[in-house]
């Protein structure tokens, strides 16, 4: 099936690990070219000798000076997948200043600063677009331990279906996933414990925690051609756990 992504140029934020690198990998095989973003320039590294071509960027998104800086001069993309972010669990009671401003700044306001930087270029070129925020099934459940990070989540996809709004008549689409678990290598290290993950996955109707790649194709499609009629959407990649 041609995605039409050949030829395209994606910019994909949180690059060096988990989804954002598989993001990556997905996308230059699908023909595009693509600007890896991270915070860790060894992580860059690795990617840039795994996948020739890639262009890479090293800022920390939670500095918005800094990032402005990275990003203003990055030239045209017309893809984006704002996939960076953190998940500092605190029980409620116990959620510190430095974990609410350190969640927000990367999982919210460096997706509206990313955003606003790709989206004016794409105006200003005449060109239309398709953004994907890299959201969570916690947006929509509470989550022993995650205040900060559902709340974030939350706001990601309200922030999705405004950007949506604002942006549809520039013709860019904006979608997010809505992922379950997913077994990176720091999702099998957070619930490698049988009895945490018992717990989740009888909430779950089909029994499993995604993989990296069934959240990479739902972002894949949502970037498509194929996807041309589809804006504003939170993309469920959950087993069902938001159905339950």
């Amino acid at each position: 099936m041609d995605l039409g992504l050949a030829g395209r140029r994606a910019l994909v934020t949180g690059a060096g690990k988990g989804i954002g690198r598989s993001t990556v990998l997905a996308l230059q095989a699908a023909g595009a070219r693509v600007v890896a973003v991270s915070r860790t320039q060894a992580d860059l590294d690795s990617l840039a000798s795994e996948c020739p071509g890639v262009e890479t960027v090293c800022v920390d998104l939670a500095d918005w000076e800094t990032t402005e800086k990275a990003l203003s001069s990055v030239g045209p993309v017309d893809l984006l997948v704002n996939n960076a972010a953190v998940a500092l669990l605190q029980p409620f009671l116990e959620v510190t200043k430095e974990a609410c401003d350190t969640s927000f700044n990367v999982n919210l306001r460096a997706v509206i600063q990313v955003s606003q930087i790709v989206a004016r270029g794409m105006i200003a070129r005449g060109v239309p677009g398709a953004i994907v925020n890299v959201s969570s099934q916690a947006s929509q459940r509470a989550l022993t331990n995650h205040s900060v990070y559902c709340s974030t989540k939350g706001a990601l996809d309200m922030l999705t279906k405004m950007m949506a709004l604002e942006l549809g008549p520039h013709k860019i689409r904006v979608n997010a996933v809505n992922p379950t678990v997913v077994m990176t290598p720091m999702g099998r290290t957070n619930w490698g414990d049988p009895h945490k993950a018992k717990v989740m996955l009888d909430r779950i109707p089909l029994g499993k925690f995604a993989e990296v790649e069934n959240v990479v194709d739902a972002i894949l499609f949502l970037l498509s051609n194929r996807s041309s009629l589809t804006t504003g959407c939170t993309l469920p990649v959950d087993g069902g756990f938001l159905a339950t």
